[in-house]
Order: C-alpha cells, then sequence, then structure tokens
C-alpha cells in the first residue's frame, strides 16, 4: 500500500534516527534488560529491584534532555553506557526500505536532514554501524541545541541553525509528542511510524498519518 505525499510541495525532509530509520529493538533492549542487569550486578540488588529502579529513573526525566544524555546515566547509575551499547551494537539495524527511501529524496532533489533526540556518542556509533551519514544532507543533534524535539523552543533554534519553511517541510518521527510540538510549529506534513520497534507489535494509529515501513512511501509520486 502507498501512502501519497504532495511531494511536489515538500522541499526538506526532517528525519528521527531511533525508531524511524533505525529499529527500536536495540534501545529498547539495552534499557529495560542491559542496563537492569547490569545495574543489578553493580549495586548488589535483585534483577526485579533494579529493573524497577531503573524504569523509575527514567521516567522521572523522560522528555527532558537528561533522558536521551548518555553522561548522565553513566553519573546516575554508576555505569559506562557508552561501553555498554558497544557490547550489543550487533542489534543496531535499519528499518526495511530505509535506503531505498533516502536514495528517493535524495533523486527528488529534497533537502534530507537527521534530526535527533539522541546523544552524541549514541549517535556516533548507529552512524559508524549502519553507514547512514552520506545520506543526509546535514545531522543535527538536540545536545547541541541544548533542547529536546518535544519542546516548541527546539523548532526555532533549528531553523536558525538549519533553516526550513515549516511549510514545505515533512517531518516524520515515532514520538506522537514530537510531532505535536513540530505541528505546533506549523510544520505541515508530519508521519508517524506504528513499528518502530520490531520485536513489538505496531503501534495504535494515533492522530497523524502513519507507516509501517518506508516502502509505503515509494515511489515518490506527487498527489492527484
Amino acid at each position: 500500500m502507498t501512502l501519497t505525499l504532495p511531494w511536489s510541495d515538500i522541499r526538506t525532509v526532517l528525519l528521527d534516527m531511533d525508531g524511524t530509520l533505525l529499529d527500536l529493538r536495540f534501545d529498547n533492549y539495552f534499557w529495560m534488560e542491559l542496563v537492569p542487569q547490569r545495574y543489578a550486578t553493580r549495586h548488589g540488588l535483585p534483577l526485579a529491584t533494579a529493573r524497577t529502579e531503573v524504569i523509575k529513573r527514567t521516567r522521572a526525566v523522560e522528555g527532558t534532555l537528561d533522558w536521551y544524555c548518555l553522561d548522565y546515566w553513566s553519573r546516575e547509575l554508576a555505569l559506562d553506557i557508552v561501553t555498554l551499547k558497544r557490547e550489543i551494537e550487533h542489534l543496531i539495524a535499519v528499518h526495511p526500505h530505509v535506503l531505498e527511501f533516502l536514495d528517493a529524496l535524495r533523486a527528488a532533489g529534497k533537502r534530507v536532514v537527521l534530526v535527533t533526540n539522541a546523544h552524541q556518542d549514541s549517535l556516533a556509533l548507529k552512524m559508524e554501524k549502519t553507514r547512514l551519514a552520506g545520506h543526509f544532507d546535514a545531522i543535527v543533534c538536540a545536545h547541541d541545541l541544548g533542547l529536546v524535539k518535544e519542546q516548541a523552543a527546539f523548532w526555532p533554534c533549528l531553523a536558525l541553525l538549519e533553516p526550513f519553511e515549516p511549510a514545505t517541510t515533512l517531518l516524520v518521527d515515532d514520538n506522537l509528542d514530537i510531532l505535536r510540538s513540530a505541528q505546533a510549529h506549523g510544520i505541515a506534513h508530519l508521519l508517524s511510524v506504528l513499528r518502530p520497534d520490531s520485536a513489538q507489535p505496531p503501534k495504535p494509529r494515533g492522530e497523524f498519518p502513519a507507516i509501517h515501513d518506508f516502502a509505503e512511501l515509494l515511489p515518490l509520486a506527487p498527489a492527484q
């Protein structure tokens, strides 16, 4: 099934990384399994207690820069988070049809920008493993702006660094709060992802158009 977008009206495509281009299975396994295991060992706790503690701590800062910050979690949990991520780097994977979609965007002359809340070290690891960096005209990390995409102030700051016209911009993101924030800024074309984690069932459809994978956007046919 093809989802038709008004490609003739779209000049800039802003793409999220984790859960949108990359399989969120890596991140979910990391935070729900590996970190609690190592936290339990480090602090001499039962695994169930450690898991509860990690979940409590992460939820307390969800949607903030700290939630995405590897330095913050290394301090808070007394764990080397970057090293732990490398232990399971084999789980880092690109979602199906992403490369074909990126190639199609380039062939169509769109400006393609990766916009991620991920910490710089996580971004570097994932670009190293996936070799996707060359497919983007620019890469913007929220930590460089000191703001996350959920915050209203993020989008004007992004526009200063990487100019875009909201009326001619498409954002693809698996986070509904981020899509709502972008909508409030006036970004005209918004698209969600139904299955950010391949190990989990699809999410319910929200208020935005949504895809299971990028094959649904190919070819980049203009709206009739």
